[in-house]
């Protein structure tokens, strides 16, 4: 809901961002992809940072509540959290190719 209230409200500031016509917004266009780019990592980085967080304490937790358990918990803890960081990586080169497009 919250979403939705910002981009009613960046549209109402911006007008004429949300209806430019093709030729004549250059810098706006290029401004917008380099704002994009800098929410796209952002938002990934977040999301990564998050899910390694919840993931190591719940593995922390269940190593915590069974010490035996710790070699079984590893392995897919490691393939989770790199799975995790491969997204946060992507959402880099996701924004070095929207750089690219300046």
């Amino acid at each position: 809901m919250k979403c939705l209230g910002l981009f009613i409200v960046s549209l109402i500031l911006f007008p004429a961002f949300a209806f430019a016509a093709e030729g004549g917004a250059g810098m706006v266009e290029s401004g917008m992809i380099a704002v994009g780019a800098g929410l796209a990592v952002g938002v990934a980085v977040l999301g990564a940072g998050l899910g390694q967080g919840k993931a190591v304490a719940a593995a922390l937790e269940a190593i915590g509540r069974n010490p035996s358990a710790a070699g079984s918990l590893t392995t897919p803890l490691i393939i989770g959290l790199v799975f995790m960081e491969a997204l946060g990586i992507l959402s880099f080169v996701v924004a070095y190719l929207l750089q690219g497009k300046l």
